[in-house]
């Protein structure tokens, strides 16, 4: 099979023939149809994250495609399902976190692109507990920016308590901000898109966004609270400055919701006025299997548009340079 590699952090991935890899008990192997690039896979490989995976390996953590064999014991899933492959692609099942509806938070986990070779290839086996389906209807390359930037972000804003009314600011659309949005509107709120690129306004505009703010040409803090402030503001750019603006524009009472991760680990936000307005800082880190197949069955009844652009797996690294340069205005999907 051919598949995109990483070898070194300082090196560009390089595309190799590998042996098509056979399912182990409880794994099954998945044909891939597509496979979105997240801005994770860029941080995965160039090893830019504290806790580091270890080359070689395949990344890739939005992978869709087709069983195509099943190892022993394996129930869950039938040769010819469609399947989504997400970043959480093992947990134990009995610590704490799993049995109580946290399992992206096990301490056990391993994860696909990261610590399990994942789906930036024509073939990827995975655990079947893991592996979601995907209902009939749903294309494999909308599935696949579902299967990460979906479903962080719709867990972003369930853990944010977003309610009717709610104003929401979206730091940063783009791949994930665009989804963010609709989530945010689905659950009644009215939102806020925030970015400095004017196509991703436009394509927050056209998703239904009630205000635009360009923080190329104003100050997003000014925009916000000149609107009343946001009850909520998720960040989904990893800039450190991106977060203190958001924090900045928040009501009394208002949550600040960190997805995006910076580089260097660091934010600087105000204890003072943290304390003085009531302001909760949370941590929304991807979503459960459970949270997944809820984000598929909204797109499966048409609540929710994606939008992407498709890529030849062979050209991955220059699909990494166009997200890097802002010239991506969503979603990149690599097929094989």
């Amino acid at each position: 099979m051919r598949a995109s590699v990483v070898t070194a952090f300082d090196r560009p991935l390089e595309m190799f023939d590998l042996p098509v890899p056979e399912p182990g008990p409880g794994e099954i192997l998945v044909r891939i149809e597509a496979s979105g690039l997240c801005h994770t896979d860029i941080h995965a490989a160039r090893g830019d994250w504290p806790v580091k995976p270890n080359p070689p390996f395949v990344p890739g953590h939005e992978g869709v495609g087709i069983v195509e064999r099943i190892g022993a014991g394996v129930t869950e899933h039938a040769v010819g399902d469609r399947v989504a492959l997400p970043w959480l692609g093992w947990a134990c099942g009995t610590c704490a976190y799993c049995v109580t509806g946290w399992e992206t938070l096990c301490e056990s986990q391993r994860n696909t692109g990261y610590a399990i070779d994942g789906a930036h290839a024509e073939y990827a086996v995975a655990s079947a507990r893991y592996a979601v389906a995907v209902p009939a209807g749903v294309e494999p390359a909308e599935a696949a920016p579902l299967t990460c930037a979906g479903v962080t972000t719709y867990k972003a804003v369930k853990v944010a308590g977003v309610r009717p009314g709610d104003r929401v600011a979206v730091f940063g659309i783009g791949g994930l901000g665009h989804l963010a949005q609709q989530y945010a509107q689905l659950f009644g709120g009215e939102t806020v898109a925030v970015d400095v690129t004017a196509e991703k306004l436009a394509l927050a505009a056209s998703l239904g966004a009630t205000h635009t703010v360009d923080a190329a040409d104003v100050d997003p803090v000014e925009a916000i609270t000149g609107l009343g402030g946001a009850d909520v503001a998720i960040v989904l750019a990893a800039d450190p400055r991106v977060v203190e603006q958001a924090h900045r524009c928040l009501r009394r009472g208002g949550r600040l919701v960190l997805v995006s991760l910076p580089k260097d680990n660091e934010v600087t936000l105000p204890v003072f006025e943290t304390v003085l307005k009531g302001i909760t800082v949370i941590g929304s880190i991807v979503g459960t299997r459970a949270d997944l197949a809820e984000v598929f069955r909204l797109h499966a009844a048409g609540r929710t548009h994606v939008a992407y652009e498709v890529r030849k797996l062979d050209e991955i690294n220059e699909a990494i340079e166009d997200v890097l340069a802002g010239r991506v205005a969503a979603r990149l999907v690599l097929q094989p």
